[in-house]
């Protein structure tokens, strides 16, 4: 066997371990965490969306109470 044969062949070990650690071997890789990191962020930003909203609302219903009982009297 060549130089060149074995290095080819010892950069393949190399790159399959670390396919293996990257999707995971029988076992959730680096690749599914992230996925998973990804997804909780955007139930996060969307429940913030939401409660953001809601808020906004409630600000507005209160302006629109104040405004009717100052027109009242």
């Amino acid at each position: 066997m060549t130089d060149f044969e074995s290095q080819v062949l010892s950069d393949l070990t190399q790159l399959k371990t670390q396919m293996h650690a990257l999707l995971g071997n029988g076992q959730p890789g680096r690749l599914n965490q992230l996925e998973q990191r990804v997804e909780h962020h955007e139930a996060f930003v969307q429940r913030a969306g939401g409660i953001g909203a809601l808020f906004g609302f409630l600000i507005t219903a209160l302006h629109f109470a104040l405004d009717y009982l100052r027109l009242r009297k």
